[in-house]
């Protein structure tokens, strides 16, 4: 009988374990090949600073005004609102870049703008504009600039507000990263770009947080729990598998 018993609990055991072990592989996501080699972090990638360039099929946020913006900074409202509505007018409105990296704006039509800064885009807006408007103040931003976060932290997408923003920041958005969580096992994907970043160390975030890019996908993979993943999962079989293991032990007594 306790042959019997003994063996059941092995068997218990090993299949806990195992299970465990496949639940846990199935939620790794991006596992590297046999020949994977990661690209090499930048030593100073916090110094690696530029302006976004303008892309195809970015969202452009335009915003006018009249008399070089005085409206934005005007310190005497009331004096200005008894102007003519022409003098502090205002357009804002999002605009698509097409394939052919041509955006069409009002009034002055298509104008290529793929390759282009935001400050590059605006100084060609105010010139097109200035047939039309006295003075013009153009502002002009980005609208779908974004990065993927994976793992950990959950499936969350944190738009890019400000340019330079760096991995530390974006982990922060998305609620940084909790117990379960491999600090030192950090993947960033920029197109056929593998990069893989250590947080557990002073040095290694010194030399890991980099500057993402539109479309990165950050992926923080999770500790490896066996044992508590294989229970969540497949506890009512381990609890099925005692009760069998105990009537056999009631029945042979």
């Amino acid at each position: 009988m306790q042959t019997i018993l003994k063996r059941a609990t092995l068997l218990i055991v090993f299949f806990w374990v195992l299970a465990g072990c496949g639940t846990y592989k199935q939620n790794i996501m991006f596992k590297p090949g046999e020949n994977f080699t990661p690209d090499p972090v930048k030593a100073n990638a916090l110094q690696v600073e530029r302006n976004y360039l303008i892309q195809k099929n970015d969202f452009l946020v335009l915003e006018i005004y009249s008399n070089n913006g005085e409206k934005l900074i005007d310190p005497n409202p009331e004096l200005s609102q008894s102007q003519p509505v022409s003098s502090g007018n205002k357009i804002a409105n999002q605009y698509l870049v097409d394939i052919s990296g041509v955006a069409k704006f009002p009034m002055v039509g298509e104008l290529k703008v793929e390759g282009l800064t935001l400050r590059q885009a605006e100084m060609t807006l105010q010139k097109e504009y200035e047939k039309y408007f006295k003075s013009p103040f153009v502002n002009l931003r980005f609208n779908n600039k974004r990065v993927i976060v994976l793992g950990t932290p959950g499936g969350q997408v944190v738009p890019l507000l400000n340019e330079n923003i760096t991995i530390a920041e974006v982990l922060a958005i998305a609620k940084g990263i909790d117990i379960d969580g491999k600090t030192q096992n950090i993947r960033l994907l920029r197109g056929s770009q593998t990069f893989i970043i250590d947080f557990s160390t002073i040095e290694g975030f010194q030399k890991g947080n980099m500057i993402v890019e539109n479309a990165d996908i950050v992926y923080v993979e999770p500790v490896r729990r066996p044992l508590a993943e294989g229970f969540r999962d497949y506890g009512i079989l381990v609890t099925f598998l005692v009760s069998i293991t105990t009537l056999i032990t009631l029945f042979t007594r």
